[in-house]
């Protein structure tokens, strides 16, 4: 009988260590999961302040109008890339003209990157979204995010009319939505929209 006890108080306390050991190692692993996130989060928001696209195809005065307002506090949802338009971005919140001028902005309304739904995105025709006029079907997007980075392939192009917000509706499908105006190169207030429709294909989460 002292045995038995002996060795069930010795798996209990076995049994109790193996858990407080458990506990400690999620523990360190959720603590690094937001170190990680943190330090992502931060090197994002300072890519902004550091990097300087090539705005050698916009226009005089988007060019003046980024300089004035670079170095202007902000934080990033994430970075926009389209490779065939050679455009690697922040994302940021909003579509004011202030973050219009400094990076491209999520649309309010819309899905938020790296969750389900049609993410809407936000850019100037003279500025970051300049290159969007070279984009086909199949191309493909990504958009980096706390969360991982999400790909998407171009499906469809199409030029509508300011009014047709029905664009950024809610897919049954996750997707992504650019919007800029149109035409690319049109003196004063741009008339229509172009929108650049594309079709997630994979979502690398990060490990």
């Amino acid at each position: 009988m002292n045995f038995l006890r002996f060795l069930e108080r010795g798996l209990l306390v076995f049994g109790t260590g193996c858990l407080v050991i458990y506990a400690a190692a999620c523990s360190h692993e959720s603590w690094s999961q937001l170190q990680a996130r943190a330090a992502f989060e931060r090197e994002l928001s300072a890519k902004i302040h550091t990097e300087k696209p090539d705005s050698s195809a916009w226009s005089k005065a988007r060019r003046l109008q980024f300089e004035r307002v670079a170095g202007t506090p902000v934080r990033a949802l994430g970075r926009l890339d389209v490779p065939k338009a050679d455009l690697s971005v922040m994302l940021l919140e909003g579509t004011d003209e202030l973050t219009l001028n400094r990076a491209v902005g999520h649309i309010e309304g819309t899905a938020l990157p790296g969750q389900p739904g049609n993410v809407g995105i936000a850019g100037h025709r003279d500025g970051f979204f300049r290159g969007l006029e070279h984009l086909e079907s199949g191309d493909a997007l990504s958009v980096t995010t706390l969360e991982g980075v999400a790909h998407y392939e171009v499906a469809e192009l199409e030029v509508v009319e300011p009014t047709a917000v029905e664009v950024l509706d809610p897919t049954a499908y996750d997707s992504l939505t650019l919007v800029t105006c149109y035409p690319f190169y049109y003196v004063g207030d741009a008339p229509q929209r172009f929108i650049v429709h594309a079709k997630q294909v994979r979502f690398n989460p990060w490990k």
